[in-house]
């Protein structure tokens, strides 16, 4: 699935946004903010870009899609999840980006 930047941002901190609409039939779209400064054993202080995985899974644990894996720049980012070839029910999404990791929650509904 393509990947929207909205645009760079100054803020120092990651966020998982919960998926709009939630429930939904079937596309949904899912929003995640990357510092603009990173700090860890790992990524020096800085602009700079981290590797990000953003993955889905079914409510046993299952990978379901990868939406995105690959290095990205700070900034806010959005990214379609299709559902239409799966069944109603509970699926998790799951952002890594660096030291970052955070699951959500989202219902599809058919």
């Amino acid at each position: 699935a393509p990947v929207n930047v909205i645009n760079y941002l100054t803020n120092d901190c990651f966020i998982l946004f919960q998926n709009y609409l939630n429930s939904f039939n079937p596309i949904t779209t899912i929003k995640y903010q990357l510092p603009a400064k990173v700090k860890s054993e790992t990524i020096p202080t800085g602009r700079q870009a981290v590797n990000v995985k953003l993955i889905v899974f079914d409510i046993l644990g299952r990978e379901v899609t990868t939406l995105v894996n690959q290095r990205q720049n700070p900034g806010n980012y959005e990214v379609a999840f299709d559902g239409k070839k799966l069944p109603t029910g509970i699926y998790f999404y799951r952002l890594s980006a660096g030291n970052y990791v955070e699951t959500k929650k989202m219902i599809l509904l058919k």
